[in-house]
């Protein structure tokens, strides 16, 4: 986010940004995942809910759910994936 100038930025406008350029967001953060459900998409919302954990272990997460992270990309109706 600081590459955009949004490293201070509150969720909204993180949120709003993302809207705005067709992105899905990733996070940790329950918030997002909390506004995903009053706003609905876009944008998207892929919740990690694995704790903190280093680069590599989010990746070889994330590319393990590879076919889940498609699907849910091409479901114009949801919001959020959580991925354990």
């Amino acid at each position: 986010m600081r590459l955009v100038g949004l490293g201070d930025a509150t969720d909204r406008a993180v949120w709003d940004y993302a809207n705005a350029n067709g992105f899905t967001l990733v996070s940790l953060d329950s918030d997002f995942a909390e506004i995903a459900v009053l706003l609905g998409p876009p944008p998207k919302v892929i919740w990690l809910r694995c704790g903190n954990q280093p680069t590599a272990a989010v990746e070889t997460l994330l590319r393990s759910h590879a076919a889940a992270i498609v699907g849910f990309e091409l479901d114009a109706t949801a919001a959020c994936l959580e991925i354990y």
